[in-house]
């Protein structure tokens, strides 16, 4: 409609201006006389140029307008239509088809030109589009977040989208141009080689595959690719390849396939299967430690009937029992024994509950445990425990738990009831116990008790004594701690009692022992001191001529050794031929002689003990003329040297009392570091003998757990033999030690004590430290003593971690230096000198003889006990040791 409009108006306005122009054309040919023709020519003119307004009607209706005006005007009939030259009627129709044919032409030349305007706006148009189409898939093509590549049949890479470049660390333009290979792993590049062989074979066919792809960084993604090859403009073949980063859904799948990989391992170490039964429908789920425990090939299809086959012939009707209650939809939890072919017995626990499927059936998921090691286990702790029972009996300790609330014993070892005279199984009232105390120490006892209820935390020692019905009094020596209910308060008090007589009446005996040395000492101090030594000559025939005065005040007749020769004042000769043989071939030699000592009798008839020492003379002519020389009578130190060996058989003693007693309190440490390679023993045991009943014996396996059954009885016995080697009274033993290997071998006999009391032990041991000269034995002792005086400084800590240090390090004489550093209360000033003085001790309970024996045994290693002053809370306690040159 709007075009007819546009047309009509287009043809309206023609018509109107050419009739107007064809009007002043008229007038003007009137007023000058125009010729006929040359009017119509005007006219023609006129048509023309309004015939490019593009109506034809308008053009046609202007010529007939025209043609009339001309004929009626300016032909000789003028003012009348017709025409009578026939010159003027050639005109009219020259003018009336030129008019019509010129305008026909100019109206088709000026559609034809609208119309090639049109297809030029529409190319215009057309390609404007394109290009907006084109930048469009350019911006998808480089932003889609999916990598793409365009590769030709060599593999080299002719474009790539920004994402794609980008994801792999480059600029597209470092990409293109190079083979699209170098973004793969070395070990994949024929893989990627093959793909793209197979896209180029089957052109427009797609081929998906996963893969890794390296970045410019080294690190790596998997990426999903789907390439399809097609024929290029050209003909040429390319590859589109279009790749999905799938990274994380790799990572996931490795995670699920790790997860279930350690699911697997994690039932096979804790000998645990899975299983799940469908009971309407009979299907059964085994997981792999299922077949193993069962001992079933994994391709069996499992059924309950599988399990009751593998019953132990003891327990079907039970198990059978089970089954049948569960398929009524009743979860179960129940222990059985298996029979296996082999004959070996297997115990499990198995436990399952029900659950409802989507289809309401009932079915259960449960799991099944080998409990075997853990049953042997339990036999072998009740075979432990009579062991500990022994122990207990052996070292004359016991273990009890009291009930504070009820006021009675909770728990009593069989040895406690013999410390007290108590029948095991009788049930004991407060009062018979307290019968049984000495009334001296009833008090001490009960103060002790109630201090460690109210103080909760610590460990608490005492000792009293016990008063048998007989008459006959025990020593008691009692460790003691506080167990705590969920209220904070104290509910038990758990502890030990160690019988202590002997070691109360050897201490008794020491103490007579000592003050009898000391009165010894200072006698024969008194003689030393008195004494005075003597001067002799004799001849050349050995016998004496001459004695000084001195030799009467001392106790010898002098006139009765003039005349003598020296063996025969002696008194010793027949029981040292060897020593008087060398003493007289020197004196045949005339030589010079030192230190001779003999044994000889006074004149009282007392024996003594002289030290001479002699030189030969001689004349001017060197003639041998005899000796002169010079005694002393040494009775005093001889005598102190037997008094101070047997000090030292005293101190030896103590020292294995106090080893001995020390093993008592390290019992349950003792017993701990047995069971735990006994442990092994029997789980190495067990696992060797699985391995030798598979239907196809694992021989290496079974020789692995053979080779650990060895070294697990090596070190139970390296255990004992410590063990034996402390209680064992013996000489001293001098060898080279490695004073850090000591160390670790006393460490493991306090292991227990230390977690008892919840200390940390820190070792520093310096690397490559030289050997030490010394008795293992002894050093353990020492370094045993200063870790319990440590731990026993730090019970009553409880505001800081308590922490034991134990460092080797050389000093700055290069002797080897040992030390123990507890965190507790540390030693007051006043008592750091007196600390190793025998019989001094800061303990309500102790002897005092522990450090003082620590340092006597260090000194008789040619080395030095210490306490080191410091600041800071706690103490330390050192002791240097010489090294083997």
């Amino acid at each position: 409609m709007f075009n007819q409009l546009t047309t009509f108006g287009r043809s309206a306005t023609q018509l109107v201006f050419g009739s107007i122009t064809l009007a002043a054309v008229t007038l003007t040919s009137l007023y000058i006389h125009s010729p006929f023709a040359a009017t119509a020519f005007a006219y023609l003119v006129v048509i023309m140029l309004f015939s490019l307004m593009g109506s034809f009607i308008a053009s046609s209706v202007l010529s007939i307008v025209s043609i009339a005006a001309s004929v009626y005007l300016f032909t000789p009939s003028t003012f009348g239509l017709r025409i009578g030259d026939p010159e003027d009627l050639l005109v009219v129709v020259a003018f009336l088809t030129a008019s019509i044919v010129g305008t026909q032409l100019i109206g088709k030349v000026r559609q034809e030109r609208e119309a090639a305007r049109e297809v030029a706006a529409k190319l215009r148009h057309s390609a404007a589009d394109l290009h907006d189409r084109e930048k469009r898939w350019r911006a998808i093509f480089e932003h889609n977040p999916v990598m793409y590549f365009m590769v030709d049949e060599a593999g080299t890479v002719l474009n790539v989208n920004t994402f794609g470049a980008t994801q792999l660390g480059y600029a597209p333009a470092e990409l293109v141009g190079l083979s699209v290979l170098k973004v793969f792993l070395e070990e994949d590049r024929e893989a990627v080689r093959k793909c793209i062989e197979a896209c180029l074979t089957n052109i427009g066919q797609s081929h998906t595959w996963d893969i890794q792809k390296v970045r410019q960084d080294g690190s790596v993604l998997w990426v999903r690719e789907n390439a399809k090859a097609m024929l290029w403009a050209d003909d040429k073949p390319i590859v589109l390849i279009a790749c999905e980063d799938i990274t994380e859904r790799k990572r996931t799948e490795f995670a699920l396939q790790r997860s279930e990989a350690h699911l697997a391992q994690a039932q096979e170490l804790s000998h645990t299967g899975s299983f799940g039964w469908n009971t309407a429908t009979g299907e059964v789920f085994w997981s792999k430690e299922n077949f193993r425990i069962f001992e079933y090939d994994p391709e069996t299809k499992p059924t309950p009937q599988h399990v009751l086959d593998r019953t132990h012939p003891e327990d079907k009707a039970s198990v059978q029992a089970i089954l049948d209650r569960a398929s009524q939809g009743q979860d179960f939890e129940h222990e059985y024994r298996l029979l296996m072919p082999d004959g070996s017995v297997k115990h499990i626990r198995a436990a399952a509950w029900a659950t409802r499927t989507a289809t309401g059936d009932i079915e259960f998921v449960g799991a099944a445990t080998d409990i075997t090691a853990a049953k042997q286990t339990e036999q072998q702790l009740r075979r432990s425990e009579a062991y500990l029972a022994d122990a207990q009996q052996l070292s004359r300790m016991g273990t009890w738990a009291w009930d504070c609330h009820r006021r009675c014993f909770a728990y009593r070892s069989a040895e406690v009831s013999r410390l007290f005279g108590l029948d095991p199984d009788e049930l004991v009232s407060l009062e018979t116990i307290r019968s049984r105390i000495h009334p001296d120490d009833l008090a001490l006892q009960q103060e002790v008790q109630r201090r460690a209820i109210e103080q909760k935390a610590g460990n608490f020692e005492y000792d009293f004594r016990i008063r048998l019905p007989d008459g006959t009094i025990r020593h008691i020596h009692s460790v003691a701690h506080a167990v705590l209910g969920r209220d904070g308060t104290t509910v038990e008090l758990v502890g030990t009692h160690m019988d202590v007589t002997e070691q109360h009446v050897a201490r008794e005996r020491l103490e007579n022992t000592l003050a009898a040395l000391r009165e010894s000492e200072q006698r024969f101090r008194d003689y030393a001191e008195t004494a005075s030594d003597w001067l002799w000559e004799t001849g050349p025939d050995h016998l004496v001529t001459h004695l000084s005065e001195h030799a009467s005040a001392v106790g010898i007749l002098a006139s009765g050794l003039i005349g003598l020769p020296r063996w025969e004042i002696a008194c010793d000769v027949e029981e040292e031929p060897e020593k008087w043989r060398r003493h007289r071939a020197m004196l045949d030699a005339h030589l010079p002689f030192r230190d001779l000592i003999y044994r000889a009798v006074s004149k009282t008839g007392s024996a003594f003990y002289v030290r001479t020492s002699g030189k030969p003379f001689f004349d001017l002519g060197g003639n041998f003329l005899g000796y002169r020389g010079v005694s002393t009578d040494i009775t005093a130190r001889i005598r102190a040297d037997q008094a101070e060996q047997e000090l030292r058989k005293a101190q030896a003693d103590l020292a294995h009392v106090t080893r001995v007693t020390t093993l008592g309190e390290l019992t349950a440490s003792i017993a701990h570091e047995v069971n735990q390679p006994l442990a092994a023993i029997i789980s190495n045991a067990d696992a060797c003998l699985g391995w030798m009943g598979r239907e196809t014996p694992d021989l290496p396996a079974a020789r692995r757990s053979v080779d650990w059954i060895i070294e697990d009885a090596i070190r139970a016995s390296e255990v004992v033999r410590r063990v034996r080697a402390l209680a064992k009274k013996g000489e001293i033993e001098m060898v080279p030690l490695d004073i850090n290997e000591v160390v670790k071998e006393a460490i493991t006999l306090v292991t227990r004590e230390l977690v008892n009391q919840q200390v940390t032990l820190r070792t520093e041991f310096a690397p490559t430290l030289p050997t030490v000269l010394g008795d293992r034995v002894q050093l353990q002792q020492v370094i045993i003593n200063l870790v319990m005086n440590g731990i026993e400084a730090m019970q009553a800590i409880d505001d800081r971690k308590r922490e034991l240090t134990i460092q080797s390090s050389r000093d700055d004489k290069g002797r080897v230096q040992l030390s123990v550093t507890d965190c507790g209360a540390g030693i007051a000033d006043e008592d750091i000198d007196r600390l190793l003085d025998p019989f001094f001790t800061t303990k309500s309970s102790g002897l005092g003889m522990g450090l003082s024996i620590c340092r006597s045994i260090v000194q008789a290693h040619g080395g030095r006990l210490s306490i080191v002053r410091k600041q800071e809370p706690g103490a330390t306690f050192q002791f240097v040791l010489p090294v083997v040159s």
